[in-house]
C-alpha cells in the first residue's frame, strides 16, 4: 500500500497543567488497554486460540501415548544403555510357553474302542460252533457264514467238535482271550496309525467299556493297511489265544478265525480328538508360569548391543512395572510436562503465523488446514513408528519433511521451513528422538525447500525428490557413523537406515505429485503447474475468447506480455500476472461488438445508446467475466484479476458525454420562454461521478495492480498517432499518477519504489511494441501529423 504519514501527536496542551499532565499519562494507558482488549477479542485471535487449543489437545494425546511405548525393535543396535529402575519379577513367556508345549506333547493321545466292531467279532466267534452243529456237509451252511470263515469240510468238523458241552467252555475262553488281546492291540487305519507318533509321549491311551490302559505307541498298534504286518500280528494273536499251535501251521480252526479277522476288516479303535485336547489343556493348566527375578540396577541391554527378544520383553516389562509401582502424581507430572512442552511449541507456531504469515492468520480455513496437516504428520509418524520401530528413520522423517514440502507449495519457503522445523521438534518430542534425528529432518526439509521454489512442471518434483533422497541418505549415513561404534552390525544397520531414508525422499515426491490437486483445494491456492496449464492457448475458454472477441484476445496477449515483464521487475509473480491478464477480459465475449478493439469500422454501437446505457454495457463485462470464471472453474486468485482490473476507476468517456448532455439540456431549459417552468440549478442536473465508476473492488495484490496499469497503458498507447518513446513514457507516467491519486493502489502492498520500477518497465515494453514507423509522403499518417497529434485516451468503448 502507498504509505502516507498521517499520524497525530499524542502530546496534550492546555492551561490546566496538572490535569493536562494527568491526561497525558493516562491516555496512552487507556489506549494500550483498549488495543490489547481489541486484539484479544478480535476474530483472528479467537481462531488462533481455538485452533491452537484443539491442536495442543490432540497432539498431546498422541505424544503421551507414543512416549509410553517401547520404541525399540529386535535386531536393532542399541544407542543407549538401559538398567532396571526397580526390582521386579519378570514373566518369561517364552520359557513358560515352552513348558506348556512340552506338557502338551507329553500328554498321551486317546484312542476310543469301536465296541460294535469288537462285539461283532466276539459274537460271531462265540456262535460259530453251535451254528455248525448238526451240519453234515459244508454246502448246506449259509453262504455268508462260509465266506466269512472260508469253511470247508475239514474246518467245519474241527470247529463242530467244540460244540460239545465239555469243550464249548474252552472255545468261549479262547474267544474272550482273543478279544481281550484285540482291546490291547488296537487295529488302526493308515492315517490314525501314522498320527499316533505325534507328541513326545511314547504311550497312547486306549479307552474301552471295561476301562483304560496305556500301551507303547511304537510296537502295540496294528496298521490295517499294511497287509503283511496285519497278517503277521493277527497270526500271533490267534496262536496266543489257543486257536492254533505256537509253531507250524495254524490248523483248520486257526485259519477260520484268521479268515474272520481278515474278511471285511475294520479298525477297532479311532482317535478321540476331543478327549485328547481336553487332557492336554488340563496338563497345560497345571504348568506354573516361569518367572525371572530382575534386581534394581540390573542392565537390560547395553549401548552397541543387538537387541534380542528376551531383552525387548524385559524392557517392556520394566516400563510397565515402573509405571504400575510409581506414584500416580509422578506419572502425571511427566505427562503434564510433555503437554506443556507441546503447548509451548503450538504457541510458537501460532505466534509465528500471526506475526509473519497473515495469509494464514487472516483466513480461518487456511489456519485450520495448517493445523490438520501438522496433526496428521505427527499422528502418522507416531503410529507408524510405534507399529514397527525398525523403520523409524523412514516413518519419522517422511511425514515431517512432507509438511515442509506442502507448505512450500502452498505459501513460501520461509513459512515452510519455520513450520516444518516446529513440526520436527513436535515429532522428536513425541517419539523421544535424539537431536540427530531433528538434524536429519532439517536436512531433508532444507533440501526440499531449496529445490522447490515453485512447481512449473513435474520435472521440478522429480528433481526435488532426488535431492531430498540424496540428502536423507547421506545425512543418515553420517549421523549413524558418528553416533554409533564402528562395528559390522552398526555399519549394516546404518546402511539399511540410509537406504530407507533415501527411499523416503523419493516417496515424498510421489505423494506430493499425487496430492497436488488436494493441496490446491485445501489451501485455496493455485500452483505454477496449474497456471502453466491455464496459459495454454488451447484452453477452451481462451479459444472461445479468441473466436468471439479476437480484438480483446489480442489485447489480452499484449497486456499479459508487458505485465509479466513488469511483475518480474519488482519480484512479483510474473506467471500469475501473465495468466491473470489472459483471462481479465473474458466478460467481453458476451457483447464483443460494444468494445472498440473488436469493432471493424462503421458506426459504433454506442451511438444509439445513452451514456448511462453504454456505462451499463461497459461496466457489465466485469460481472459477466466473474460469472464465466465461476462457470469454467477458474481459481479464485484469477477471479480477482477479473473483478479488480478496473478497480473503482471512472469511465471518463461516458461520464463526460453525460455531463455534456446534461449541460445542453440545462441550457435549453434556461432559454425556454415559458416563465412558469422552475429551473433547477445546473449542478443538480449534472451526473454524479460516483455513478460512472466501476464497482470494484480495488486491487489487493501487486499483480492485479500491475494488470490495472498495464491494461490502461496498452489501451491508451494504441490511440497515439506517433508513439515515440518520449510520448509513451509521458503517457505511462500520467496514467500511473492518475491511478495513484485516485487511490486505486491503497489496498495492495505496492510501494513508491515498486511503482517507479513498474512505470519504467511498462515504458520500455510498450515502446518495443508500439515503436514509430517510417512516414511515407502522401500517407494518411503524414496528413495526421500535419494537423497535429490527437489527444490520447484510455480504451472505453
Amino acid at each position: 500500500m502507498m504509505h502516507r504519514d498521517g499520524g497525530r501527536s499524542g502530546r496534550t496542551t492546555g492551561p490546566r497543567k496538572a490535569r493536562g499532565r494527568t491526561s497525558s499519562i493516562r491516555k496512552p494507558e487507556r489506549s494500550r488497554a483498549r488495543d490489547l482488549r481489541d486484539a484479544v477479542t478480535s476474530p483472528r485471535v479467537g481462531w488462533a486460540l481455538t485452533v491452537g487449543l484443539i491442536l495442543t489437545l490432540f497432539t498431546s494425546i498422541v505424544a503421551v501415548w507414543a512416549s509410553e511405548q517401547p520404541l525399540i525393535a529386535v535386531g536393532r543396535v542399541m544407542d543407549k544403555t538401559w538398567t532396571a529402575r526397580l526390582a521386579f519379577h519378570s514373566l518369561d513367556e517364552q520359557r513358560t510357553e515352552q513348558e506348556r508345549e512340552s506338557a502338551r506333547q507329553r500328554q498321551s493321545r486317546v484312542y476310543l474302542a469301536d465296541e460294535a466292531v469288537l462285539e461283532s467279532i466276539r459274537q460271531s466267534l462265540l456262535e460259530l460252533p453251535t451254528s455248525l452243529a448238526g451240519a453234515t456237509d459244508v454246502d448246506r451252511i449259509d453262504a455268508d457264514l462260509r465266506r466269512q470263515f472260508r469253511l470247508n469240510n475239514d474246518r467245519m468238523r474241527a470247529i463242530t467238535a467244540f460244540a460239545q458241552p465239555d469243550r464249548l467252555s474252552t472255545w468261549t475262553t479262547q474267544v474272550n482271550q482273543l478279544v481281550a488281546m484285540l482291546e490291547r492291540r488296537p487295529i488302526l487305519d493308515e492315517q490314525t496309525w501314522q498320527a499316533r507318533l505325534e507328541g513326545r509321549n511314547t504311550q497312547i491311551k486306549l479307552v474301552t467299556s471295561t476301562g483304560e490302559s496305556l500301551i507303547n505307541r511304537d510296537t502295540e498298534p496294528i496298521n490295517l493297511n499294511d497287509t503283511e504286518q496285519y497278517q503277521r500280528e493277527i497270526d500271533t494273536l490267534i496262536r496266543i489265544a489257543g486257536f492254533g499251535p505256537m509253531n507250524g501251521e495254524l490248523g483248520p480252526v486257526g485259519e477260520s478265525v484268521k479268515q474272520r479277522l481278515s474278511v471285511d476288516a475294520r479298525p477297532t479303535f479311532h482317535f478321540d480328538a476331543a478327549t485328547t485336547t481336553s487332557e492336554q489343556q488340563q496338563a497345560v493348566a497345571q504348568v506354573l508360569p516361569v518367572r525371572e527375578n530382575i534386581a534394581q540396577g540390573q542392565r537390560i541391554f547395553n549401548r552397541g548391543e543387538v537387541l534380542d527378544q528376551t531383552q525387548l520383553r524385559l524392557y517392556s516389562e520394566e516400563i510397565a512395572e515402573f509405571r504400575a509401582n510409581t506414584d500416580a502424581w509422578r506419572i502425571w507430572l511427566d505427562r503434564f510436562g510433555l503437554v506443556g512442552t507441546i503447548g509451548i511449541l503450538v504457541a510458537l507456531l501460532m505466534g509465528y503465523i500471526g506475526t509473519f504469515v497473515p495469509r494464514i492468520s487472516n483466513n480461518p480455513s487456511r489456519l485450520i488446514w495448517v493445523g490438520v496437516v501438522l496433526l496428521l504428520a505427527q499422528v502418522t509418524a507416531c503410529v507408524l513408528s510405534v507399529f514397527d520401530p525398525r523403520y523409524i528413520t523412514l516413518t519419522a522423517t517422511v511425514p515431517t519433511v512432507l509438511v515442509a514440502v506442502l507448505l512450500s507449495i502452498a505459501y513460501d519457503r520461509r513459512t515452510a521451513m519455520a513450520i516444518g522445523a516446529i513440526t520436527a521438534v513436535l515429532v522428536c518430542v513425541s517419539l523421544e528422538q535424539p537431536i540427530s534425528m531433528y538434524v536429519l529432518m532439517l536436512v531433508g526439509m532444507g533440501a526440499a525447500v531449496w529445490r522447490l521454489p515453485e512447481i512449473r512442471d513435474r520435472q521440478s518434483l522429480v528433481t526435488m525428490s532426488l535431492w531430498v533422497a540424496a540428502s536423507l541418505f547421506l545425512g543418515t549415513l553420517a549421523i549413524g557413523l558418528l553416533s554409533m561404534p564402528l562395528e559390522s552390525t552398526v555399519l549394516t544397520q546404518t546402511l539399511r537406515d540410509a537406504l530407507f531414508a533415501g527411499f523416503g525422499g523419493l516417496l515424498i515426491g510421489g505423494i506430493t505429485l499425487f496430492m497436488l490437486p488436494v493441496i490446491e483445494r485445501a489451501f485455496d491456492i493455485t500452483t505454477s503447474l496449474t497456471l502453466i496449464e491455464l496459459r495454454d492457448p488451447k484452453q477452451a475458454l481462451l479459444r472461445e475468447l479468441q473466436q468471439r472477441a479476437p480484438g480483446s484476445y489480442n489485447h489480452s496477449l499484449n497486456v499479459a506480455s508487458i505485465a509479466e515483464t513488469a511483475a518480474d521487475a519488482i519480484g512479483a509473480n510474473g506467471l500469475l500476472t501473465y495468466v491473470g491478464a489472459l483471462y481479465h477480459d473474458i466478460g467481453k465475449m458476451n457483447k464483443p461488438e460494444y468494445f472498440v478493439e473488436n469493432q471493424s469500422g462503421g458506426p459504433s454501437k454506442h451511438d444509439k445508446l445513452s451514456p448511462a446505457m453504454s456505462l451499463l454495457v461497459i461496466v457489465g463485462h466485469v460481472k459477466d467475466g466473474m460469472e464465466i470464471a465461476r462457470e469454467y472453474g477458474l481459481p479464485k486468485v484469477l477471479r480477482h484479476f477479473i473483478e479488480a482490473h478496473h478497480g473503482t476507476t471512472l469511465v471518463e468517456y461516458f461520464y463526460n458525454q453525460a455531463r455534456k448532455q446534461a449541460k445542453q439540456v440545462s441550457a435549453d431549459s434556461e432559454n425556454t420562454p415559458d416563465k412558469s417552468v422552475e429551473h433547477d440549478h445546473e449542478d443538480e442536473r449534472l451526473p454524479e461521478e460516483v455513478d460512472y465508476r466501476y464497482p470494484g473492488p480495488k486491487p489487493r495484490t501487486k499483480e492485479v495492480a500491475i494488470l490495472m496499469l498495464s491494461d490502461a497503458v496498452e489501451s491508451a498507447t494504441r490511440s497515439l498517432p506517433e508513439p515515440t518513446p518520449s510520448r509513451i513514457e509521458t503517457l505511462v507516467h500520467a496514467l500511473a499518477d492518475k491511478r495513484l491519486m485516485d487511490g486505486q493502489f491503497d489496498e495492495c502492498d505496492l510501494t513508491f519504489r515498486d511503482l517507479r520500477t513498474i512505470v519504467d518497465s511498462l515504458s520500455k515494453s510498450v515502446t518495443s511494441i508500439y515503436h514509430g514507423r517510417i512516414v511515407y509522403p502522401g500517407s494518411d499518417l503524414s496528413k495526421k501529423q500535419k494537423t497535429g497529434p490527437a489527444e490520447p485516451r484510455e480504451k472505453t468503448a
